[in-house]
This record gives structure tokens, sequence and C-alpha cells, in this order.
């Protein structure tokens, strides 16, 4: 591989969504994977046996300004492409860190970097990235799968690969269907002939391992998630209130940061947290509210809410 938002607010006073330069936060925790029932291979198999469960989503917002959409629009990849680092023993922070310093010079950026203890978003999947050439750039997320040298490590990296791949689908509402919305930066080249990287299958091969299987592990989270399969703190289900609070302001406010974090909702109910933030100590038109494991959540906008862990709801 290469070196490397309708809603408008009716409170005049309230502060843009900050967009760019937030700090780092998160996502909900992750699924179980207990049920793997597609393991084709003796890595998925290990997955399953050792109860392997993919890290959460860290997302910092990188140096990359390039902001353009999507052949469709903002906000509307059409799947994800796994790319392979081809840099031995380089963690996700090596690489996100190469990256946001060199993508000026390499004239490479991509979305998220993974590894067997980290996956790390570094840039907003709503937009585009340079990592596969301008048709797929035009279509696609992207994320590279760090080299490691355990057979532990290897399956611990794929399985947070598969989930970072299997949660952006559902959170875009798109299908899982292999080397289409998932594909390789090989079936990328052998698609659109826009570059010539075969990644990730060579490094998949030290390991016993093919893009097949790879599909496998990325169908048993996709499905796990549509379905809402969950264990530890995160079910529960969502009840959605829509206008039994009726349209107010909320205040949000982090005692513990600069900015307030806000969540979307997959398309199984339930939240985790995007790439974007409110400002700190601002006021915010909401005219929905939805109950999640306890919590109620106001509409901030069209698709993105705010917990009321960082909110103070005032009748309008």
């Amino acid at each position: 591989m290469f070196r490397h938002k309708k809603f408008i607010a009716k409170i005049a006073a309230a502060t843009a969504i900050a967009t760019f330069g937030f700090a780092t936060y998160n996502s909900v925790s992750t699924q179980s994977v207990q049920e793997v029932q597609a393991a084709t291979s003796a890595i998925n198999t290990y997955i399953t046996n050792n109860n392997i469960q993919p890290v959460g989503i860290t997302n910092e917002e990188g140096t990359f300004t390039r902001m353009f959409g999507y052949r469709n629009g903002i906000g509307k990849p059409e799947g994800v492409v796994i790319h392979e680092t081809a840099t031995p023993g380089a963690t996700a922070r090596n690489e996100a860190t190469y990256f946001n310093r060199e993508w000026m010079n390499i004239s490479t950026y991509v979305h998220a970097f993974v590894d067997d203890k980290e996956t790390l978003n570094i840039h907003n999947t709503d937009y585009g990235v340079w990592g596969a050439g301008p048709t797929a750039n035009a279509r696609y997320i992207q994320i590279e799968l760090c080299e490691v040298s355990t057979t532990d490590a290897f399956a611990r990296s794929v399985a947070n690969d598969a989930y970072y791949t299997a949660s952006k689908l559902v959170q875009y509402g798109l299908p899982f269907t292999p080397g289409t919305t998932v594909m390789s930066h090989n079936d990328v080249s052998k698609n659109f002939g826009d570059t010539d990287h075969t990644d990730p299958v060579g490094y998949f091969s030290k390991w016993g391992y093919s893009m097949d299987q790879f599909y496998d592990l990325v169908g048993t989270y996709y499905n796990n998630l549509k379905g809402g399969t969950s264990t530890g703190n995160n079910g529960g289900g969502t009840t959605i209130n829509g206008d039994n609070k009726g349209e107010g302001v909320v205040q949000v406010k982090n005692p513990n940061g600069s900015i307030v974090p806000i969540s979307v909702f997959n398309d199984a109910g339930q939240p985790s947290n995007s790439n974007r933030a409110l400002a700190n100590n601002t006021p915010w038109y909401t005219d929905q509210s939805r109950v999640y494991n306890g919590h109620t959540y106001y509409r901030v906008s069209t698709k993105e809410w705010v917990i009321d862990t960082y909110a103070t709801f005032t009748a309008q």
C-alpha cells in the first residue's frame, strides 16, 4: 500500500457543529463475536474459540484538508476498501502519525488504520480520501490493516478490521455484498484499473487467510449489528419518543472537555459517537428525543443526537 453533514437551528445563538479539530473519544463498545458461524479458516475459528472481541473505534480528526464528497454526495459512500500497509511492525498510531505529517508530500490519505489493539479513524467518513485511485476514492471508505508478527495479533487485527467494515456498512445503510460494497485494493485494481496494487491478498496469504474468509468475518459482524446482537451493557433496545418532549432547547455542556460528543444511530437502533461534536456551553434546537439503555438522546440535526449526560432540555 501507499506510505499513506436537514436541520436548520432555530436558535440564532447556536454555534455551528464543530467538524474539525475535536478531541479523541471512543465509540460505544463493540458487539459480541461469539456466534461466528461462517468460520471457514483457522484464523476465524481461532477468533471464535478465544472469544476475541473487536475493540471500539477511536475517532481523531486528522490533518487531511481536502474535503470532498463521494460521487453521490456527502455522506454517501458505496462501501469499504481494505488496504494493508506493507510496513511490518508499524502500529495504527504510527501510521496515522505518518499520514498526518506527510499526506501533502505522498498525495495519499485513508479514513482509518487498524492493528491488533486499536482502530483509529482519522477522517470523517462522510467525505472521501486519496487511497485507491480516482474511481474508488469517489466511492469508498478506506481502511489500512497494519502488519503484525504473531497469529494472535493477526486474528485480533482482522477482527478489528472486519468489525470496522461491518459497522460502516450498517452506519450508511449499505448491504453487505462481497466484492462490491466490500473490496480489497486488489479488487479495485482489477475492476477500475486506476492502480496496480494487490493488497491485502499477499499479506493475508502469509497467514493462510483470504478475502473470502475475511468476508465471512465481516458478514458475521454485519448480521450481528443488523440484528442488534449484544452482550454486556449495550443491549436494552431503543424506544422512539417522537415529539413527547415537544420542541425545545438543549443546553449542551461537557464539564470534562471543550466539546460535546454527538451520536448517530445505526439501523439496529444502537448509538455510536460520530466524527463530529458540538461546541461546549451552547444552546441547540431539538424537536425529538429517544431513549436508549436508560438515557435520553435529543436530536440536534437530521441524524445526530446528544445524550442527556451532556444536555439539559427546556421545553419551547
